[in-house]
Parts: C-alpha cells; sequence; structure tokens
C-alpha cells in the first residue's frame, strides 16, 4: 500500500486558489478512479473534480468553504502499490514529497440522507438538500450511474419528493438555524458589497409603453408548432439595446481599475441574471450584435438553462460587456440593480402590466412596464443614461423600429 496525494490543478483563467464547494467523499470512503470527489468554486464556476487513483480517502484538505490554493495537496488516497505507480507516471506532478502537511479533517457528510459517493452535479445536490431527498434513491441514467437533471426531475413528477411536517401556527418558536455563507452565495456577497462601495450608482427609471411589442410578440408565436420554443420580452429587448448601444458606446464598456482605463467594447455580450437553486449567476450571451431575433432567444434560453442545470463552462459565465436582470412576474414597479462589475451599466426590467393611463386625452388601458437602470456615474454621465433609456424607449414602443 501506499499514498497518494492529489494537489489541486489549475482551473483555469489564472486561477490561484479556489473554495472548496462541497465534499461528495469523507475521510475513510473507497472511491474508484474517475468518481466524482468534490466540487470547488471558483471566481467564475463550480468545477467538479474527480479521483485521479482508485483507493480509501485517508484525508482531505479542509472543510467546505475553506480556500486552497493552486498546487496545495487537497485530497490524500491509500492506494495498492501498483495503482499508485500507475497513477504517479500519469500525475507525477500532483505528487508531493510528503503528505502530512494536509490535515487530517474529515468533511461533514452532506446535509440531505443521499450517500456522498452518489455521483450528481451541485445545483441537484443542493436542491435534494432542500426538499429533504436521499440522493440514494433516485436511479441515475447517466455515465456510471450519474443522477442527471432529468432523472432528478422525473423522481419529483412520480410525488416522490419529501413532505415536510405540518406545524401549528399557533405554536410559540424558539429556534434559531445558522447557514455558514460559503461557495457561490460568499461570492455574490463579496461581489455586491464590492460593487455598491465602489461604484457610485446612478439609477434611472423610466415607464414603457409594451402594448405594441407584446402584440407583435403573441402575433410571431401564434406562427410557432406546439414543440417550437416561443419568444421571450427578454429577446426583444437584447435586440433593441444592441441597436441603442451604437449610439452610446460608453455603456457598453469596462472599467479596468488597475490601470484606470475605460474599455469600449464593439462586440455586445449580454450578461443575463438568471436565478438558480445555487444563487444568482450570469451567464452570457455573446456577440448579440451579429444575432437574428431568434438566434438571440435561443441563445438567452440556452445559457439560462445551463446556468441552472450548472452544466454553463468558464467561457460562459464571463465576458459580458453590459448585463439584464429581471424578476419577470415578481419584478414590482422599480428596483435599484446593482452593477456587475467591471461593467458601467446594468438593465433592469420591472414587470408588465395592464394599467389605465391618459392617451390623446382619453383614458385607455394600456401595457406598460418600468426599465430600472443603474449606471457608473463615474463614467456615465445622467444625461447621457436618461438619452440611453428613452432611445431604449422609443424603439420598444415603436417594435417594428428594431429591425430597420
Amino acid at each position: 500500500m501506499s499514498e497518494f496525494v492529489f494537489k489541486l490543478p489549475d482551473l483555469g483563467e489564472g486561477t490561484v486558489e479556489a473554495e472548496i464547494a462541497e465534499w461528495m467523499v469523507k475521510v475513510g470512503d473507497t472511491v474508484a478512479e474517475e468518481d466524482p470527489i468534490c466540487a470547488m468554486l471558483t471566481d467564475k464556476a463550480a468545477v467538479e473534480l474527480t479521483a485521479p487513483v482508485s483507493g480509501t480517502v485517508t484525508a482531505v484538505a479542509g472543510e467546505e468553504g475553506d480556500v486552497v490554493n493552486v498546487g496545495a495537496p487537497l485530497i490524500v488516497f491509500e492506494t495498492s502499490a501498483e495503482g499508485a505507480t500507475d497513477a504517479q507516471e500519469e500525475s507525477a506532478p500532483e505528487r508531493p514529497a510528503q503528505a502530512a502537511s494536509v490535515p487530517e479533517t474529515p468533511a461533514p457528510p452532506p446535509a440531505a440522507t443521499s450517500s456522498s459517493k452518489v455521483s450528481t452535479s451541485p445545483s441537484i445536490r443542493a436542491r435534494a438538500r432542500e426538499a429533504g431527498i436521499d440522493l440514494g434513491s433516485i436511479p441515475g441514467s447517466g455515465p456510471r450511474g450519474r443522477i442527471l437533471k432529468a432523472d432528478f426531475e422525473a423522481f419529483l413528477a412520480s410525488g416522490n419528493s419529501a413532505t415536510p411536517e405540518l406545524v401549528s401556527l399557533a405554536q410559540k418558536r424558539s429556534g434559531t438555524t445558522e447557514i455558514k455563507v460559503i461557495g457561490l452565495r460568499r461570492k455574490i456577497a463579496e461581489r455586491m458589497a464590492q460593487s455598491a462601495s465602489e461604484i457610485p450608482h446612478f439609477t434611472y427609471v423610466e415607464e414603457i409603453d409594451v402594448t405594441a411589442l407584446e402584440s407583435l410578440r403573441q402575433h410571431l408565436n401564434s406562427k410557432k408548432g406546439p414543440d417550437q420554443p416561443k419568444l421571450t420580452p427578454l429577446a426583444f429587448l437584447g435586440m433593441a439595446l444592441v441597436r441603442v448601444l451604437r449610439d452610446f458606446p460608453q455603456c457598453n464598456a469596462h472599467y479596468d481599475s488597475a490601470r484606470n482605463v475605460i474599455i469600449r467594447h464593439e462586440a455586445v455580450h449580454l450578461g443575463i441574471a438568471t436565478q438558480t437553486t445555487d444563487g444568482l449567476k450570469v451567464p452570457v450571451a455573446k456577440h448579440c450584435e451579429a444575432r437574428s431575433l431568434e438566434d438571440l432567444a435561443a441563445e438567452i434560453r440556452r445559457v439560462s438553462e445551463a446556468a441552472r442545470d450548472n452544466t454553463a463552462g468558464r467561457d460562459e459565465l464571463m465576458g459580458s460587456t453590459i448585463t439584464i436582470t429581471s424578476l419577470g412576474k415578481m419584478g414590482g414597479i422599480v428596483s435599484t440593480p446593482v452593477i456587475n462589475q467591471p461593467e458601467v451599466g446594468i438593465i433592469g426590467v420591472n414587470k408588465a402590466i395592464d394599467r389605465p393611463v391618459v392617451q390623446n386625452g382619453q383614458v385607455v388601458v394600456r401595457r406598460m412596464m418600468n426599465l430600472s437602470s443603474s449606471f457608473d456615474h463615474r463614467f456615465v454621465d445622467g444625461y447621457d443614461a436618461a438619452a440611453m433609456i428613452q432611445a431604449l424607449k422609443e424603439l420598444l414602443e415603436q417594435p417594428a423600429t428594431i429591425f430597420i
């Protein structure tokens, strides 16, 4: 028998450290080569790592929420001499002289009752924990029995989800729950705090009459087959935003604080703020300036679904030049969106509702929607921000002009 120490590899894009988002094994577990062992969280994405060898886990580098440097020992395996030799030949840079530097701290068991050795994505594990579902009871159809999203959804549809105990509202409650802020939630907190503290936000709100836009959208959707995905208002907003940014390039920009330089982008890479079971993610629809309406709608749908499924790659979660954020039907009347650094603008969409408005001296019912958008006041003047939103308003209220 011998020891094999697996060091945290370079996860790309110059990553120097990563946070332990989830342990899928614990000290004492026996794993096979390529079994999932943990999910590591970088600045951009959760990356699932697999075992480089077969063996028994004898030590891990810390608990969920701890940060590990690239090249530092992550996990130690006790392997057969033959298996260790093969792994050493394939992964020689991964093996240090000793394994003593790894603290022998066992990772805590998952919050759900599922086996830690069940193979699935971090997002499905999170959903299982929230629902109190034992992942071990779900048959996986993926490679090596991996539980896919379709497997999990089918399990929920079958009515096998856990039923919470009913608690009388009349009972007094005194308990508390402590939730460690780790993983994506910690990244979100850090970024929101940094953005709010470093950027002087200027928020501008305008109401948009989207009656004609909604009529056009419904007309186009009526021409689609039952199996064809429908166009959403977000696609029209994206198309209009691409047009507007030609005249307001100062809003399609990054601020490089290290060099004190504004970088204006000719390409329009739309960040789509997306709520997932793991927290808020911003997948990116790249090169929207070169896309048709249908193409843009399909790309927004694709990257949003990839973010929710936790299948989005690093490239799909970085590089946005301006972000759209929407709470859909929960969008309220007004919001104050926080800028996604290093961008200088974010377009916030509030819900569309029928409201009485005065038009040509008559009270009529129109479909109205507010845009609540924030800009970095250091680099986007208030007049320019208002002028941009007014130009966007004109296109959205006369949707045919978006395509002229």
